[in-house]
């Protein structure tokens, strides 16, 4: 009876920690500013200001795209038409963001996503963590 409560235990806290990929597609859609960048060999390069913004539009389809976009103090954003397609998979217990431009093809895995925060990791190991961007209107 022991050994069974011991396998429970273990059990329940396995899936319990379990990542839900699920519930973090559920944050990524929206305005995203770089924080910070950290290299395979753990180097970390802060971002204390930017320049741009990422904007991430994932639909149903799980099918999106994300653009470039730089901020004004009127609260609006400048923009090319240039976006980068976006195909999202669930392969492993892990959510997987497939970009494709004319120039490259590349894989980003989200390893944490909530209403504040995005973090990514790519195919060299580079960890990329997003807070979430509130622009800013001089005018109100």
């Amino acid at each position: 009876m022991k050994r069974i409560s011991i396998l429970l235990i273990f059990t329940l806290i396995f899936y319990g920690c379990k990542k839900d990929s699920n519930k973090s597609l559920n944050f990524i859609n929206g305005y995203w500013e770089i924080e910070s960048a950290t290299t395979a060999d753990g180097k970390k390069h802060e971002y204390t200001i930017s320049t741009t913004v990422d904007y991430i539009s994932i639909n149903d389809s799980l099918t999106g795209f994300r653009k470039k976009l730089n901020p004004t103090l009127m609260g609006t954003y400048n923009t090319s038409k240039d976006a980068e397609k976006i195909t999202v998979k669930i392969e492993n217990d892990s959510l997987n963001l497939y970009y494709n431009t004319p120039f490259a093809t590349w894989k980003e895995t989200v390893i944490f996503a909530n209403e504040e925060h995005l973090e990514v990791v790519n195919a060299d190991n580079m960890t990329y963590l997003y807070k979430r961007f509130t622009p800013i209107n001089v005018l109100e």
